[in-house]
């Protein structure tokens, strides 16, 4: 059976749900393991088959924490099956929800030392009840100006879960 490791770098998580539920598919054939990436040791990396990593965007950018694991285990990652997925708002948008259409996916793309062999994006959620007030006014104005929903009393979850399903069935094989 083999081991899977699931590493994620999220703000709000809404990465983590994914995650789960990525996690939830991939078990009924392999051993599943799911742990963020500042926890993750060298070791897990290591001793994992195949290796899926999820990060979620914040004003634009994915955590750098990302990019600096991403260049430390590079050579780990490329030895074994592997898999990127992003996590945004702006993937609610038809022409925006795939890996070769996404502008956060193609900018990490551009930025990592890593190259994942597989990828996959995800619409988001904005959670404007749970956001501090600088982030929900924020979040809401840039939400303005894309068209997005700006009611900060409502939560508003983007994510196609089926697509989530898919993308962990057709994953790693």
């Amino acid at each position: 059976m083999d081991k899977i490791l699931i590493l994620f770098s999220t703000t709000d998580g809404h990465t983590v749900s994914i995650c789960n539920r990525i996690a939830e598919v991939l078990s009924i054939n392999a051993s599943v393991t799911i742990t963020s990436l500042e926890d993750c040791s060298e070791l897990e990396i290591k001793s994992a088959d195949k290796v899926l990593v999820g990060a979620s965007i914040r004003y634009g950018k994915h955590n750098k924490k990302l990019f600096s694991f991403s260049k430390k285990y590079k050579s780990i990652l490329d030895s074994k099956e592997n898999a990127f997925f992003s996590v945004n708002a702006v993937a609610r948008k038809p022409e925006k929800c795939d890996p070769e259409t996404n502008p956060y996916l193609i900018k990490f793309m551009k930025q990592s030392a890593w190259q994942p062999k597989k990828l996959g994006v995800f619409a988001g959620k904005i959670d404007y009840p749970k956001y501090k007030f600088f982030d929900k006014h924020m979040i809401r104005f840039i939400m303005w100006i894309t068209n997005g929903p700006t009611d900060i009393n409502e939560s508003f979850e983007f994510t196609d879960w089926s697509k989530v399903d898919n993308f962990a069935k057709d994953i790693f094989h």
